[in-house]
């Protein structure tokens, strides 16, 4: 379980850090006739405003970026998706279910069809995940090694016509068999979110090869969402025509536009009414535009549950003695943070998991600003303050980059000399890997419904930023994948974040709760981080 969980983590780590990340080149593609844009003057459209760049469109390529994620899920809908609630609704799926934590049946919802009439079937699933465990698609994004069939890379034999961990029951029926003992929360997380079945009946005619490069995925006329593509550039917009055949319900709008902006282009954008509605995740709104966006009369802002933890891990190796750790927690007034630096919008906790996830546990009070405990702390220790600690912060957060200037100002006051030194994300990263740091502060979204595969990595020991293990903390992780029910695991979650809080190998900042808007043009949709296209056929213009 642990390899599955390492190699988990360089893929996942991708979408849980709120990257930009660049796009491959810019790609503009016109669609059939049946795709074109509606561009009369009576077309209901609405424009979505994100701050990521585009990967790609094609299934078989992207990896699980959100924005990747959600721009092909438009077009071919994953098994599940998360609602705002935190609950898995189902997209093609009308049920998965595990009796064992190794087998997961998954019935395809019978009245699912694609575009052109033809049922969507188990086949089409079995056939997709065949295919993105190719050697020749080469796709390690969905970490297929975790289901029997597939070899350590995740891989079948090239044109395999079986896979042993994905079988077909019957036309609506698909089992996955596990390696591993598996939650059913994982399984849905990890996978069931991330599989994006197509069409066989369309597929099969491209060899593997051609699976890569083909150019009906870039105007793919058989779908299974709401919308078609009908064109886009990865560095600036993606556009969609309604899908008027879809099987929940034609679209109340026209066109979907998302446009891809700078964040500071944001606030205009709305101000405008060029963007009418963003996301919480995707779209990074600038702590500083918060009061102005909440000031226009044309949009309705929104405040999103607490999931995006702002982090800061110790190198345990250079820290070695707990209670020094203790001392940088007891030193810092986080909650002043979130009253002054987020303007509220945000919670303490101690460990990994905010209150917005069904495993938080309300009875762990986190450490409190004490100053003088810090400072008897730092001198059972024998901390004599000659040492000066390395602060690696992400130069691209303008708000955390203030924020650790406070930080820096309240350990000198207990006699913890810290050098702040800002570089970009992906020196960051390199940093961390590389563990030659004392303190590395990054914002780190753990999924509140599966924080296995982060947390398990993040305390897996020399092979983590932290280097930091401890027996009790893997015995509870190993007992979180072993049952379904919600208060063992909250149990078991618990134990983690109170041995975290006792040996403080990171801890919280704060959690940031974001910032979204939605124009009051717009009815039914609203900014959130999960959920936020799971009904985008109900999304409608009311001027």
């Amino acid at each position: 379980m642990k390899k599955f969980i390492r190699k988990m983590f360089s893929i996942m780590l991708v979408t849980v850090l709120v990257l930009s990340l660049a796009g491959c080149g810019k790609n503009s593609n016109g669609g059939s006739e049946q795709q074109k844009a509606d561009t009369t003057a009576s077309a209901k459209t609405i424009n979505v405003g994100v701050t990521d760049s585009l990967g790609g469109v094609n299934p078989f390529v992207i990896d699980q970026t959100e924005i990747n994620k959600y721009v092909v899920g438009l077009m071919f809908l994953p098994l599940v998706e998360l609602d705002n609630d935190l609950n898995f609704q189902g997209m093609l799926a009308d049920s998965i279910t595990t009796e064992d934590n190794i087998n997961f049946i998954v019935h395809i919802d019978d009245k699912a069809t694609w575009s052109d009439g033809t049922p969507v079937t188990a086949a089409d699933v079995e056939y997709t995940v065949r295919r993105l465990a190719s050697p020749i698609v080469n796709n390690t994004t969905l970490m297929l090694y975790a289901f029997e069939g597939t070899n350590d890379s995740g891989f079948v034999e090239e044109g395999a016509e079986s896979i042993e961990g994905v079988q077909v029951i019957d036309d609506k029926t698909v089992q996955f068999t596990s390696k591993y003992p598996m939650a059913l929360t994982t399984f849905e997380n990890t996978y069931a979110r991330y599989i994006h079945t197509m069409p066989k009946h369309v597929i099969e005619k491209f060899s593997e090869e051609e699976l890569l490069s083909a150019d009906w995925f870039n105007h793919p006329d058989v779908i299974s969402g709401p919308f078609y593509l009908s064109a886009y550039d990865n560095d600036h917009y993606i556009s969609y025509i309604a899908n008027t055949d879809y099987w929940k319900g034609a679209p109340k709008i026209d066109n979907l536009n998302i446009k891809i902006v700078d964040a500071s282009q944001i606030y205009s954008g709305l101000q405008s009414g060029e963007i009418d509605i963003t996301h919480h995740t995707m779209t990074a709104i600038p702590q500083e535009d918060y009061d102005s966006i909440e000031k226009l009369e044309n949009v309705k802002t929104v405040y999103g549950a607490p999931i995006t933890n702002q982090s800061a891990f110790v190198q345990t190796a250079n820290i070695p003695d707990a209670r020094v750790r203790q001392a940088l927690v007891y030193a810092i007034d986080r909650q002043k943070l979130v009253d002054e630096l987020l303007r509220g919008h945000g919670e303490v906790v101690d460990g990994f998991l905010s209150s917005a996830s069904p495993f938080f546990d309300e009875g762990i009070t986190p450490i409190s600003y004490d100053p003088e405990k810090a400072k008897e702390l730092l001198a059972e220790a024998g901390w004599d303050g000659s040492q000066t600690l390395r602060f690696y912060v992400n130069s691209g957060d303008s708000t955390f980059v203030n924020g650790a200037q406070v930080l820096v100002a309240q350990w000198a006051a207990v006699g913890i000399k810290v050098e702040v030194q800002t570089v970009d994300l992906a020196t960051l990263m390199t940093v961390a890997g590389s563990k030659d740091y004392d303190i590395m502060a990054v914002q780190y979204t753990y999924a509140p419904v599966d924080p296995y595969p982060d947390v398990s990595w993040l305390l897996s020991g020399e092979g983590s930023w932290t280097g930091y293990a401890n027996d009790e903390i893997n015995e509870a992780l190993t007992g979180t994948q072993l049952t379904s029910d919600v208060e063992e695991i909250k149990a078991l979650y618990s134990i983690v974040d109170k041995k975290v809080q006792e040996d403080v190998p990171m801890f919280s900042v704060y959690i940031l709760s974001a910032q979204g808007a939605v124009s009051n043009r717009i009815s039914g949709a609203q900014p959130s981080a999960y959920g936020f296209f799971n009904d985008v056929q109900n999304w409608t213009v009311v001027e």
